[in-house]
């Protein structure tokens, strides 16, 4: 499940009450049949439904929800939501308590403007044909009766100080939950949690001295220094290794299943002829040797059926030598340059020495580059690893450098798999301009994407097109199949491709603009991608709707243009109506029942589940969300919700049950089904953007409801509710300094942890006790040292946590093959070859049956 789904707004009209019912009545059947075929599989299908109750690590497993066809809703009604902490981070309990909290603010507005505005609305007043949905609308209130607003305006108030009053308590219980959450011995403990990713850094502070001078007097001072350098060829070939070892073990696999598959040919022809000894002998056969030309084969080059054909397993073991011999060597370089990572935590240096020490001209500090020697300089940002948790916290608030933005671009809680290589080198001055050209990038696909959209809506429009354009009637003469595809099925494929592209293209973007780590793409997708909806979504599908609707009246009559404004925007509601009752009802029975991760799941096996370590993702790779747009998605219904909420206070019922919806099946699927990376995790910080869109919501029902009651006119036509629209100009102003108050004060303490919780930190060393003594010599933390001075193989035992933040191509070793072990015993020579020939590999926890079945028992080898 992806969230709620976009709304398709240029084809948007107002629709009407019958449209409505329809609507209603069709997603509440698919509702009852999807909740019922999620009740019958659930028991069925535990990879689906229930994989978090065996596939994490215990300490993050749930109980099973049962057996049981028809107790499973008690079992999630009754289910702690604040159980998702441990089970996938703050970011997915956040966004369910973000859904938790619209279901309580909404429940009162449901029930008061129920109550109130609809009988107001609608009882002895009629404007127009007014029926069905309209007559509940603020519209629809007679010219004579408008004293009635009074009404609206002091709900308004009520709904506002409500809202914010829940704003208030829920920031305040994020910064208290974040902070429990930072200092959590499971999470202070980690790398991630005391480091601190510094960019910008002049050239004078690129060695691992002037960065432990810089920042050693901060509280328990530097523990490791890991500077990053422009790497040149070695990702590329770190990657062109890692390739190799998937094509080898495909092929590997490969080999053994044709081995697998002589043997029962051979069996299978022993038992025709009738002949025992040659069916004994089959059946014994404990190696089958499989001719050359039914070996993996495959040529080399990029064009298909041209290249040298090549045998692919030795293929491969060569490429793998080959790449792990000249990672040997780039490590060895950087291994003796006097650059290495450096432990400092039990080192203390004289800081005069080190500062005599530094050459400002030097990539590489009091050494000479020599003609001709090959170099990995360093860049200009490094990770700095603290003994104590809170000096990471204050060096990222600290003013670190003298000159403008150098070093001024710092970042906590950073996870070496979160981190985005390639944009540690940037340039301060590059990145600003990166930045402008980014938004002014998004600004303009924002205001030009209704040109391919519109585009779509051309061809839909196929038979009109063949009437109104001569050179296109060719079109209506084509098959009457042919028509009714491209006019009935390309439009909303096309539709949904776009609608693909867009959080790709936002994503290349917010990349473009330099930001260091993945989560940092999605927080800033997330403003991106909400600007988008708001825009698209809303604001075009509410004057669109409206202005069409009004249109013949004001070609009649243009000087009517306020009142009929004010008349037939709150008309437009209908069609967000039927938008809440689609999200409510049938993307929530979609969420319980997963028809395409069931689906999809199955297919994998079958298609792609050929090795032990593509079977193995399949398996325990779980599902996710992508907070970028799952978060927009949802905050957009909060626009709708609150912009329509005294304009049209139906939609207040039909949101709330959707959120309490949203509520329940996110609950669901962050407890049993979901697994969101513990290294793309922000700590909630998209719960506090998510408050920001809660304030765009205000201004958007405070502002419509202003212009609306400045362009009521009374039967004389003259203005009739310019007090009341005072009144909601000072009510924004207000909202507008309690937004600035909360931002004020909660803005600070959203990211770095504050001195007055220091003793609550983690600290590599106890409390009181001093820095041990220089005794002990600097090691270098990844890479080992021989004593001839070339760089060894990192120790396979490592865990990511030991490897810190060193670029894999400078400390991952080689990846293990996979093989699974067959009957034959042939897995057992090929791992033996693939050691000979210099490739690491295993057959462990994998086999493979007779038929030629691979099953895997547990993990790929030598990973945790």
């Amino acid at each position: 499940m992806r969230g709620p789904k976009f709304v398709l707004p240029y084809h948007a009209t107002s629709a009407s009450t019958a449209t409505f019912v329809t609507a209603l009545v069709f997603n509440a059947v698919v509702f009852a049949a999807e909740i019922a075929a999620f009740t019958i599989l659930r028991p069925w299908f535990r990879a689906i439904y229930e994989p978090r109750t065996y596939v994490p690590q215990p300490s993050k497993r749930v109980e099973s929800l049962g057996k049981s066809l028809f107790l499973w809703p008690i079992g999630v009604f009754k289910a702690d939501y604040r159980d998702i902490i441990r089970t996938n981070g703050l970011d997915a309990y956040f966004f369910v308590r973000f859904l938790r909290m619209m279901t309580k603010i909404l429940l009162p507005i449901w029930f008061f403007s129920w109550a109130i505005l609809m009988p107001v609305d609608s009882v002895k007043t009629r404007v127009g044909n007014a029926d069905g949905l309209d007559r509940f609308t603020f519209g629809n209130i007679e010219p004579t009766k408008q004293k009635r607003y009074a009404a609206h305006l002091i709900l308004v108030y009520f709904f506002t100080v409500w809202i914010l009053y829940n704003i208030r308590n829920e920031m305040k219980a994020f910064v208290l939950k974040r902070q429990q959450f930072l200092v959590s011995p499971a999470h202070a403990k980690t790398t991630q949690a005391n480091t601190l990713l510094v960019t910008g850094i002049p050239a004078k502070y690129l060695s691992t001295e002037a960065l432990y001078n810089t920042f050693n007097d901060l509280p328990g001072g530097v523990k490791k220094v890991w500077i990053n350098r422009n790497l040149k060829e070695l990702p590329d070939i770190y990657d062109r290794r890692l390739a190799a070892c998937n094509k080898l073990e495909s092929a590997e696999t490969t080999l053994l299943k044709t081995a697998a598959k002589l043997r029962l040919a051979a069996i299978k022809k022993a038992k025709k002829s009738g002949n025992v000894a040659d069916l004994e002998a089959a059946q014994s056969l404990d190696v089958v040797p499989v001719p050359r030309d039914q070996r993996p084969q495959h040529r080399l080059g990029w064009i298909p059926f041209v290249g040298e054909k090549v045998d692919t397993i030795d293929w491969c073991r060569s490429e793998i030598k080959i790449c792990t011999e000249l990672l040997a060597e780039g490590r060895a370089i950087i291994m003796n340059d006097g650059l290495g990572v450096r432990d400092r935590s039990d080192d203390p240096i004289d800081r005069d020495s080190v500062e005599g020490e530094i050459d400002e001209g030097s990539p590489v500090k009091g050494q000479k580059k020599k003609e001709g020697h090959k170099s990995y300089p360093p860049i200009n940002s490094a990770f700095i690893t603290f003994n104590n948790q809170i000096a990471a916290h204050l060096a990222q608030q600290s003013l670190t450098h003298h000159e403008p933005y150098r070093m001024s671009a710092k970042y906590i809680e950073v996870a070496p798999d979160d981190v985005i290589w390639s944009n540690l080198s940037m340039n301060p001055y590059e990145r600003k301009i990166r930045i402008a050209i980014s938004w002014a990038a998004t600004a303009g696909l924002i205001i030009f994407w209704a040109i391919p959209v519109a585009f779509v809506g051309v061809v839909s429009n196929v038979y009109g097109l063949c009437v109104s354009t001569p050179w296109l009637a060719w079109l209506c003469k084509l098959p009457k199949v042919v028509v009714g595809i491209i006019a009935g099925i390309l439009p909303p494929v096309l539709l949904a491709v776009l609608m693909m592209l867009l959080p790709i293209v936002l994503r290349l973007f917010a990349r473009f603009e330099g930001i260091p780590k993945r989560n940092g793409l999605e927080l800033s997708l997330m403003t991106r991608f909400f600007i988008f909806q708001v825009v698209h979504s809303f604001f075009v599908v509410t004057l669109s709707s409206g202005i069409v609707k009004a249109l013949p009246a004001l070609i009649n009559n243009p000087t009517s243009v306020p009142s009929l404004l004010a008349h037939n925007l709150p008309g437009a509601s209908t069609f967000f109506l039927t938008y809440i009752v689609l999200q409510g009802l049938s993307v929530v029975a979609a969420g319980f029942l997963q028809i395409v991760p069931l689906i999809i799941y199955y297919v994998k096996l079958f298609i792609l589940g050929s090795t032990p370590r593509s079977i193995h993702g399949i398996k325990f790779g779980l599902g996710s969300v992508d907070w970028g747009t799952t978060f927009p998605s949802v905050t957009l219904l909060v626009v709708i919700t609150l912009g329509y909420s005294i304009i049209s206070p139906i939609i207040n019922g039909l949101a709330c049950a959707t959120f309490f919806g949203f509520y329940v099946v996110y609950k669901y699927l962050f407890l049993w089904v979901y697994d969101q990376p513990s290294t793309s995790e922000t700590g909630g910080l998209f719960f506090p953007k998510a408050i920001q869109h809660v304030f765009v919501g205000l201004y958007v029902q405070q502002v419509c409801l202003a212009a609306l009651f400045f362009l009521a006119r009374n039967e004389n036509r003259n203005p009739s509710a310019v007090p009341e629209g005072a009144l909601m100009v000072v009510l924004i102003v207000i909202t507008a300094g309690f937004h600035i108050i909360i931002n004020n004060s909660y803005g600070p303490l959203l990211k770095a942890l504050p001195l007055s919780i220091k003793d609550r930190t983690w600290s590599d060393q106890p409390v009181g006790e001093p820095v041990p003594s220089a005794d002990k010599k600097n090691q270098v933390s990844v890479l080992e040292k021989a004593e001839d001075g070339t760089s060894s193989q990192p120790l396979q035992s490592q865990s990511e946590e030991d490897y810190g933040f060193a670029h894999p191509a400078v400390s991952r070793p080689q990846r293990t093959v996979w093989l699974p072990k067959d009957a034959l015993g042939l897995a057992e020579e090929e791992e033996r070859a693939c050691k000979d020939a210099g490739v690491d590999a295993s057959y462990e926890n994998a086999d493979m049956n007779e038929n030629g079945k691979v099953n895997i028992s547990g993990g790929p080898p030598n990973e945790e």
